[in-house]
């Protein structure tokens, strides 16, 4: 006799107001499987995730633990049940340690939890310091906070969403090993990835989401890529717009040798740091998370500024910027789309309208110091219209979209300034396939058309389809320039572990 599944998922259906996240969705999943759930952004994906979790409550449907029916009114509940997750958005304090953070789950005194983390960390390639302030770490750093207080907690069932999205390509081979241990030890895993190829490698079967309701279960390992993606967003999949050899122009973005010591003492500090970039190119910068990204992200956005003796270190549009503030870079033309969409890049209790205003202002938003409310919803319909933004409108709170839908919309947002310099942090974290294809094309049209990009990403396989040049961040040194048509994969991974020589 087969033993009852882990899980099971009958009718659940959610709605918030007019929109109906997850419609009768059912869902089977088996003792030691590791499970995907496919879909494009706003399918429902993240929601059912919740309602699994006890983050949410059904409108409709039952659960169904270990063959008995049961109620998840909270995470408390779900994880005494067995249930762990990790979010694509973080639930971390970020005023509290690794550990503090950790402790308020996990029982134990802070220094057997302290080695425990350190443990985890070597053993799954989720490395971080268990004394270092959260607000202090990487969104990838972050990450591997939630994996391992997730795996501390010894689950039955982990549902994983979008858990590589910021992870180092060494990393996430480690860590798939991790889960097909777990897997092997009786642990189920429910895994929600974008990346088709993880998928296909990870996971023994996959149902598939479409407008809040399944619309196949299929075993992944049967179907190509190719097949996955029409099944998940319902077309064939348009062809990766390549960035073709291209004149550049004049110079609008440098750093000159720069050197920086936060003050921060858990930041990376920047030693050198020299690049140039030009009209109508894409410069990527390739690193493992926590490498100096985010200071190096801060300096260039106005965020960290310098002192005006030493204000020629950054140069925007020939003009030392090193002492402006954010606004005034955005005034010579700069326009930013940071790593950490909620918080940084939107406001989640401020409407998609209210977050235009924030960088858009400029465009005739505001009349006489009033705000122009037509002019707002207008251009904001604009953003969700032409970045296929899937949302209710302009009224809905940024908070309430899915990760990949605010991506959309920010990206949306500062593309419109038609800006000339433009800086995008993980451009397509945790964004569906044909969204990800979408703004990849976006951005090079963009460069086609005179455009200065700079691009910090941890994905290899978008640098070097859109890039005309790479450089790799490693302990907060900048390599020398390498073009992206004549450099192999292999020799940007030297570059991001150190093993190709001191960076200059």
């Amino acid at each position: 006799m087969e033993p009852a599944p882990l899980l099971t998922l009958r009718g659940m259906t959610k709605a918030y107001g007019q929109v109906v996240a997850n419609d009768a969705i059912d869902l089977t999943v088996g003792q030691n499987s590791i499970h995907a759930i496919l879909g494009e952004n706003g399918a429902g994906k993240s929601t059912l995730m919740k309602l699994i979790y006890g983050v949410e409550t059904p409108d409709a449907g039952e659960v169904v633990w270990q063959g008995n029916p049961v109620q998840l009114t909270s995470p408390a509940e779900a994880r005494r049940l067995g249930i762990g997750m990790v979010f694509q958005h973080f639930s971390l304090f970020e005023t509290l340690t690794v550990v503090e953070n950790i402790a308020l789950i996990v029982a134990g005194p802070k220094a057997a939890l302290a080695a425990r983390i350190r443990e985890l960390g070597q053993d799954f390639g989720l490395d971080v310091d268990p004394f270092a302030h959260v607000h202090s770490l990487s969104v990838g750093e972050r990450q591997r906070v939630e994996i391992i207080r997730c795996l501390m907690t010894e689950p039955k069932l982990l549902i994983l969403d979008e858990p590589t999205s910021v992870l180092p390509p060494q990393a996430v081979g480690l860590l798939f090993d991790t889960l097909r241990r777990l897997r092997d030890r009786g642990v189920s895993i429910l895994f929600i990835s974008h990346k088709l190829d993880e998928i296909q490698a990870l996971c023994d079967c996959a149902t598939i989401l479409r407008g809040g309701r399944v619309t196949g279960r299929v075993d992944p390992r049967a179907h190509d890529a190719h097949d996955l993606a029409r099944m998940m967003i319902g077309r064939d999949m348009p062809p990766p717009m390549q960035a073709e050899p291209h004149p550049v122009g004049e110079v609008r973005l440098e750093l000159a040798a720069l050197d920086h010591a936060p003050d921060d003492p858990f930041a990376v500090g920047l030693s050198a740091v020299s690049l140039r970039l030009h009209a109508g190119e894409i410069l990527g910068i390739a690193g493992i998370s926590g490498n100096g990204q985010a200071e190096l992200a801060k300096l260039l956005s106005g965020e960290t500024r310098l002192s005006a003796a030493r204000c020629d270190e950054v140069r925007l549009m020939g003009q030392g910027v090193a002492h402006l503030d954010p606004a005034a870079r955005r005034a010579l033309g700069f326009a930013f789309v940071p790593e950490e969409r909620l918080g940084r890049g939107a406001v989640p209790e401020m409407t998609l309208a209210d977050n235009s205003l924030l960088t858009a202002h400029p465009l005739g938003l505001l009349k006489r110091g009033f705000i122009d409310r037509r002019r707002e919803a207008e251009f904001t319909a604009a953003c969700i219209r032409d970045f296929d933004v899937r949302t209710s409108g302009p009224d809905a709170e940024a908070g309430a979209l899915s990760g990949g839908n605010l991506q959309k919309f920010i990206m949306g947002r500062e593309i419109s300034l038609r800006p000339k310099v433009l800086f995008v942090a993980q451009p397509t974290w945790g964004v569906d396939i044909g969204a990800a294809t979408a703004i990849r094309q976006r951005l090079v049209q963009m460069r086609n058309e005179g455009v200065a990009v700079l691009v910090i990403s941890e994905e290899l396989e978008e640098l070097f389809e859109i890039c005309d040049r790479i450089q790799v961040i490693h302990k907060g040194h900048l390599s020398p320039s390498l073009d992206a048509r004549n450099t192999r994969a292999e020799e940007i991974g030297r570059w991001m572990i150190g093993a190709a020589g001191v960076a200059a």
